[in-house]
């Protein structure tokens, strides 16, 4: 039994008539009639009799009439408790560009797919300012890099967030590709951090986190960055590799807006292990977030989990699960 055809039936005894039936709910009459016909032969019983004025349901079919109204009003009922206990509201989430490049989008998409009636608002900025605009709650997530950001504005006094590990990132010596000289420089498959001291280097500034896990690396091998640009823009400082002014220091994300990636740039794994950047998620404590901020968590977890293990985010391990060390 479905309820369309308890609505069909309701509708009959309503109007009266099979005819106006089929045109006030817009189907073949043949078609309801049939479905009558299936109804009456599940119940092994007449429903509805024809009359000189049209038709009317027999005794049966007058109480189950009665009972089909109180089904149908109880569906609708429970409609309308689901659709307004669907989530609603607004979360912003702030990416760093390197990550919006990969997450971004898929964010978007699993977000309007699971709530659609949540508003989401996405900032896309360098790590240093998404830690100011969190440690001020104009953001209630975003995707961090350097635990000592988090430590610091700790010791301020600032108020304390909510952290989780993502996933860690390969970082890469990136370098335009010599394409108009085949015989130019080729980068080997992996490079250490001790090779780079004599690597024209264009780096982000000192308050960002992939900068502060390169310090780290560099004051360990006691080495002395040649940093020829200091840009905080991932598009500026792509664009500057790409035009030869000298290479940088990314995570494979970095070139995930060029579709010819492959035929512009070149790169190399370090291998070294603090040269590796651990992504963290944090967020306003629960108890200042919003069911639909923490709900958003959840689909951000998730959307990262799926880009780790399927292989779309390259050069990166899943280490969601973990305690942060926060």
């Amino acid at each position: 039994m479905e309820l369309r055809q308890l609505r069909y039936f309701v509708r009959i005894v309503e109007l009266g008539s099979m005819s106006r039936a089929a045109l006030d709910l817009d189907v073949v009459q043949s078609a309801l009639s049939q479905q009558i016909t299936r109804l009456e032969g599940e119940l092994a019983t007449r429903l509805l009799q024809r009359t000189p004025r049209g038709v009317a349901p027999t005794e049966a079919g007058l109480a189950f009439f009665r009972e089909a109204q109180l089904t149908l009003r109880h569906a609708d009922q429970a409609v309308r408790a689901a659709q307004q206990a669907r989530l609603s509201g607004t979360v912003t989430v702030g990416l760093a560009p390197t990550t919006a490049g990969v997450l971004g989008l898929p964010l978007m998409q699993a977000m309007r797919a699971r709530y659609p009636d949540v508003r989401l608002h996405m900032v896309e900025s360098m790590s240093g300012h998404l830690t100011a605009m969190l440690n001020a709650r104009e953001l209630d997530l975003a995707v961090l890099f350097d635990t000592r950001l988090h430590q610091a504005q700790q010791a301020t006094g600032a108020r304390r967030w909510a952290m989780a590990p993502l996933l860690e990132e390969d970082l890469f010596l990136i370098c335009a590709r010599d394409r108009g000289h085949p015989g130019g420089r080729h980068l080997p498959g992996t490079l250490t951090v001790a090779e780079l001291g004599q690597e024209p280097l264009i780096l982000p500034t000192g308050p960002h986190g992939l900068r502060s896990t390169l310090d780290t690396a560099f004051a360990r091998d006691r080495v002395a960055p040649h940093v020829v640009l200091e840009v905080d823009s991932l598009a500026m400082v792509m664009a500057a590799v790409d035009a030869g002014l000298g290479s940088t220091v990314q995570p494979w994300a970095a070139m995930g807006r060029y579709p010819d990636a492959a035929e512009r740039f070149q790169c190399a794994r370090l291998t070294d292990a603090p040269a590796r950047r651990v992504n963290l998620l944090c967020s306003l404590p629960d108890e200042e977030l919003s069911p639909a901020a923490l709900a958003a968590r959840v689909v951000l977890t998730d959307c990262v989990r799926e880009l780790v293990t399927t292989g779309q985010w390259f050069g990166t391990t899943w280490i969601g699960g973990q305690k942060a060390g926060a």
